[in-house]
């Protein structure tokens, strides 16, 4: 992947990121999709008052990305506040697993540290995915 990808990929989380609504755990994250139409997609996370009713941003991202048209992540940038690398939680890998093969890479970063580069198969290893269900 290019630099010039990557930077427009976290350009795109830290954009939206900034409009995240999260007045509860004020733990604003961004995330971006690369998708198979060569197209960014992104999303933020929301809040709500009735925990655990929310989108997490990795899931608004897939949203916008099914909405648009497209059907499979390429890349996946995540952002959010502090030094540590902001990695999707548990329902949201799944989520991706869902729109991504196993050796895309997710890009986790604390804004203020180091970006960790993964693979969907090292965050989620042995997962469960569509290829297992009935055609």
């Amino acid at each position: 992947m290019t630099d010039t990808m990557d930077q427009a990929l976290f350009a795109a989380a830290e954009a939206v990121r900034a409009k995240a609504h999260a007045p509860y755990s004020r733990f604003t994250v961004g995330a971006a999709i690369l998708a198979d139409d060569g197209k960014i997609y992104a999303g933020c996370n929301i809040e709500n008052a009735a925990y655990p009713v929310g989108n997490c941003a990795e899931a608004s991202a897939i949203a916008a990305m099914i909405a648009g048209g497209a059907r499979r992540i390429k890349r996946i940038y995540v952002t959010g506040p502090g030094s540590a690398p902001v990695t999707p939680c548990g329902g949201c890998r799944q989520r991706i697993r869902e729109f991504a093969d196993l050796d895309v890479e997710v890009i986790s970063h604390g804004v203020d540290g180091t970006a960790l580069v993964t693979t969907l198969e090292k965050l989620l290893p042995y997962s469960f995915g569509p290829e297992y269900l009935p055609k």
